[in-house]
């Protein structure tokens, strides 16, 4: 199915679903002062002494029932604003937003708490601000403690809390409000990993109870597994959004391309360039994956070696440049990258030079099943300072049992296993 007709399906999906969440030509300024006392001189003396910042411009979405919207943007772009708009903690210039039942959700850590009062008394200053009675808190009060699992630190005030136990506070009154709309901001990546997890296996029961989820992150890998659309976000405008892989390809490459001050307005088209994106400064000519007896192939065998190979060719002279891979697996999730300059290789070229570079792999270690193999050139360590090229799923392959070893999972390992004599203590 092409990526057209995924989306048309989901269009008509929402369609046949009811909305609970519908925005338009949302907008949203804020004045921005150089010291603080200049909003009294502005009052005083009638002058202006702020600068407008539009944080949006002109949003339009909607959210259907069941289903999750990744939003995703580089700092600034205006995600906590139109999280903030959507859970009524501020009011937009223009434009509507139309809610379908009780929204709750995850911003700033501390919104709606106040830091001199316990965690206990706070479950109900918070509940109250979402919209529950002293009775229907006091019914779901055990349900709640329980959750975020406080234990005699319900007692205590939570300016004595960690981030990640206000998180835990923060998360457990949000979902037992009842909501049939769900944000989750950046601070569900505070805390410990155990946490974490018992908070998305949570947002998973409550997206297949029908409730719908705008989930706001920096983690790419969380907006792929669990949303069924994303949009990228950048200086309060939408400038792509579809699939949520899709998406993410857009959001590399405006990080490659921020402080460049080019119109991203063709994004969209960038992302239909098989051929990817970049400077050319050093341009990818091929992309080949080897097997063991050195054959281009499609298919490798797990545990047996297997080299990728990068040509490339130079359209001027660099004295030092990075060559990057990265595999995902079917749901686009991240499985290993890495490069040559964290392999501490220091690659040069002069122009007009052609120079294949090859990733070689003793033991190739990946599971059985489905990847696609991502390539970059760039300089420094990443590609956000100066993207050279950049191509997005270069080369899809299978990877298959080498019938030596059977095992089920993403990666092979290959344990030792021991028996003996239990020692009695």
């Amino acid at each position: 199915m092409t990526r057209l007709n995924r989306l048309n399906l989901l269009n008509l999906l929402n369609l046949q679903t009811p909305l609970m969440i519908t925005v338009n030509n949302l907008s949203k300024q804020f004045r921005l002062y150089q010291r603080p006392s200049d909003r009294l001189r502005e009052i005083i003396f009638r002058r202006k002494r702020h600068r407008l910042f539009q944080a949006l411009d002109q949003i339009s979405f909607s959210v259907a029932q069941g289903e999750t919207l990744g939003i995703v943007g580089p700092n600034g772009a205006g995600k906590s604003t139109l999280l903030k708009i959507l859970t009524g903690v501020i009011m937009p210039d223009t434009g509507s937003v139309q809610i379908t039942g009780r929204i709750t959700g995850l911003l700033e850590l501390g919104t709606g708490f106040n830091s001199e009062f316990t965690g206990l008394d706070n479950i109900f200053l918070n509940g109250t601000y979402l919209g529950l009675s002293k009775d229907e808190i006091q019914e779901r009060l055990d349900r709640i403690i329980a959750f975020a699992e406080l234990d005699q630190f319900i007692h205590e005030p939570i300016k004595t809390y960690s981030s990640g136990m206000v998180m835990r506070l923060a998360f457990s009154v949000a979902i037992h409000a009842d909501p049939v709309c769900f944000v989750v901001d950046e601070a569900l990546s505070v805390g410990d990993t155990y946490f974490q997890q018992k908070c998305i296996r949570r947002i998973r029961q409550f997206k297949e109870s029908g409730g719908a989820i705008v989930f706001v992150s920096h983690d790419m890998n969380g907006v792929k597994m669990l949303c069924d659309r994303a949009f990228l976000l950048h200086q309060g405008r939408i400038l792509d959004q579809g699939e949520p892989e899709d998406v993410i390809e857009a959001y590399n490459y405006l990080i490659s391309r921020l402080g460049h001050e080019e119109d991203m307005s063709d994004i969209s088209e960038m992302k239909s360039d098989a051929a990817g994106y970049g400077s050319r400064k050093v341009k990818i000519q091929c992309v080949r994956l080897l097997n063991d007896l050195e054959h281009e192939t499609e298919t490798l065998a797990t545990g047996r070696p297997a080299r990728v190979s990068i040509c490339l060719a130079a359209g001027a002279d660099l004295d030092s440049f990075t060559v990057g891979i990265q595999f995902r697996d079917r749901y686009g999730q991240e499985i290993f990258g890495t490069n040559s300059y964290h392999l501490q290789r220091s690659l040069k070229v002069q122009a007009g030079q052609e120079i294949e570079v090859g990733f070689f792999f003793q033991n190739f270690n990946l599971g059985p099943g489905k990847y696609t193999l991502t390539v970059a050139v760039h300089m420094d360590d990443t590609h956000v300072n100066d993207c050279l090229h950049w191509i997005d799923r270069a080369v899809a392959f299978d990877v298959v049992h080498a019938g030596d070893y059977f095992f089920v999972g993403l990666v092979r390992l290959e344990p030792e296993l021991t028996v003996q004599a239990a020692t009695s203590g």
